[in-house]
């Protein structure tokens, strides 16, 4: 008998914000810290032998920024002349601790700074978390699954298990960001009764505070593969607030004859009051800059409506749609074949990222998700930790030997399709032609069995079903603009524009053909126009099986079987 956990919760470990949540009788619950914040930022600060978490240590960037630590998850597991210190000049400074990462911090009154590795600021940071968990639940906790990003290497995943170990956690699980946040999505569509367990390709963009990670998902059946990943770690909501906090600066500057970036403690006046307009921005088209004694005594207002922000952080944007291009060319897919885009991290709420992404697909081909499309979205910074709390939940029944065997790769990777399986039917539209239609979808892991029902010709006894693997094709068709009247060429002649452009708009549509035959299956005697029933099933050693039935009748199945060398 399974001993397995009794108390567990999910837990995402930002670089920026951390987050925990509980499940319980099917209802996730994202929990607040002690000061009713769900999205903790990661930040520790002392003030004499005061230690603060939190937005309380948040609040110590103005004026104790040499002792508070910020952006410490990255750098755990990592030796320190590896690491990346940029966004830590407006905080502690990382320094080397006989190769490890360490910040020299003034913990207690009267006494000389001391070293802490990154490894025991997170454990006192865990140790935060863990008593918010515990005070909401009223439990103590038994496990716990943590997101990390997919690029998260497996040193640093060992280093994560120790640190927790330490603050009284042990690690059940840790998955990858993307993975969680998908796992979110799908559980709260899937409670709406919304279908989201049909097959799907999922692109996800996790915009973070000081990085962006992606990941292209299938969705086939509640089954989760990754078949692609791209990471930038100078692309975040960092740099919307950046953008921000320069062009205030320059207001400032304007008005004053004073640079404030030239002052540390307005520096992070700046960049706090920005967070903030940001914010502001996400919900209302305007918002207020105000700044008590900014640089050099004087005080600052100013205000700014959504344009000019989305106007002043045009390059972040830009980056972002290169950031997803690149992602779904890197799967070698084409922008045609995302069913889903799920948009997760704090900046997904930002109007301006979601309609940035949006504008490289096909509206009416694929579905992005988030709150200012989509009123049903889940809280962007709340997907992953959410669908960690729901991970947790699956496996705690179970011990952790057996957790552990689960995830070896002999369960874990499973072959897959690479490219659709299905039969060539009649065109609804055509009879004279036929059009290949997907039963099984690439990148379906298998084994794995399914049916589809088809319509017999109206006049046919007899059936001979081909199934075929299909090849993807992206149709070009150009659509001539409609000839201009006499007096459309003489307005266009007194409104004449250098930049008009006459050339035909391009229409791209996603074909499949089908290509190589893999087996078939016949049908004798049935009645006409009645239905088929073609059941396809591939085996765990890369068989291919097809049979056929009428529905109406429950024909006796005739199978044919080959080996499918398209699968790997």
């Amino acid at each position: 008998m399974s001993e397995g956990y009794e108390t567990v919760i999910g837990l995402t470990f930002g670089n920026t914000t951390s987050s925990i949540a509980y499940e319980k009788e099917g209802k996730v619950e994202v929990i607040a810290n002690q000061d009713g914040d769900r999205a903790i930022p990661s930040i520790i600060s002392y003030t004499g032998s005061d230690e603060w978490h939190g937005n309380q240590a948040k609040a110590q960037l103005i004026r104790n920024a040499q002792n508070t630590v910020t952006n410490f998850r990255d750098f755990i597991g990592i030796p320190y002349e590896k690491i990346d210190p940029t966004f830590n000049h407006a905080s502690a400074h990382p320094v080397d601790k006989d190769g490890v990462v360490a910040f020299k911090l003034q913990t207690k009154d009267d006494a000389e700074p001391e070293l802490l590795t990154v490894n025991e600021v997170a454990v006192r940071h865990l140790d935060r978390l863990r008593d918010s968990a515990a005070d909401y639940i009223g439990k103590k906790i038994d496990g716990v699954v943590v997101t990390v990003p997919t690029d998260f290497t497996e040193e640093q995943k060992k280093t994560f298990v120790e640190i927790a170990a330490k603050a009284d956690l042990k690690v059940m699980q840790i998955i990858n960001e993307p993975t969680a946040a998908l796992l979110g999505h799908v559980a709260a569509r899937s409670s709406n009764k919304t279908g989201s367990l049909e097959s799907k390709v999922i692109l996800i963009v996790d915009v973070g505070g000081t990085r962006t990670d992606g990941a292209i998902i299938t969705n086939r059946g509640g089954m989760f593969n990754v078949i692609a990943t791209h990471h930038d770690t100078e692309l975040g909501g960092y740099y919307l607030d950046e953008a921000l906090a320069k062009y205030f600066a320059k207001e400032f500057e304007k008005k004053h004859k004073i640079d404030p970036f030239k002052e540390p403690r307005a520096v992070a006046k700046l960049f706090a009051e920005s967070e903030n307009v940001k914010k502001t921005l996400s919900n209302t088209s305007s918002a207020t800059f105000a700044v008590e004694s900014l640089s050099g005594g004087f005080d600052f207002h100013a205000s700014i409506n959504r344009f000019r922000f989305e106007t002043t952080a045009r390059p972040v944007f830009s980056r972002i749609s290169s950031f997803v291009e690149h992602l779904v060319k890197s799967a070698n897919l084409d922008v045609l074949d995302i069913d889903e885009v799920l948009i997760a991290g704090g900046s997904g709420f930002v109007p301006k990222v979601a309609s940035t992404i949006a504008a490289v697909f096909d509206e009416s081909v694929t579905n992005v998700v988030a709150p200012s499309l989509d009123v049903k979205a889940v809280n962007p910074n709340e997907l992953a930790v959410r669908g960690a709390a729901l991970q947790a939940s699956l496996i705690a029944i179970y011990d952790q030997k057996e957790i552990d065997e689960s995830l070896q790769s002999v369960v874990t990777v499973a072959p897959h399709t690479v490219k659709p399986i299905g039969v060539l039917t009649q065109d609804p539209e055509n009879a004279s032609k036929h059009i290949f239609v997907s039963i099984v979808d690439s990148n379906t892991p298998i084994p794995y069995r399914t049916s589809r029902i088809f319509n017999s010709p109206a006049d046919a006894e007899s059936v001979l079903i081909g199934v075929y693997e299909g090849e993807p094709e992206i149709k070009v068709t150009l659509l001539e603009k409609p000839a201009k009247t006499e007096s459309a060429e003489a307005d266009e002649e007194d409104s004449w524009d250098e930049d008009e452009d006459d050339e035909p708009e391009e229409v791209r549509s996603k074909l499949i053909n089908h290509t190589t035959k893999l087996a078939e299956a016949g049908l004798k005697g049935i009645t006409k126009g009645s239905q088929i029933e073609v059941l396809i099933n591939i085996t765990r050693d890369l068989k291919l099986q097809v049979a056929a039935r009428e529905v109406k009748q429950g024909g006796v199945a005739i199978r044919g079987e080959l080996a499918a060398p398209t699968l790997a």
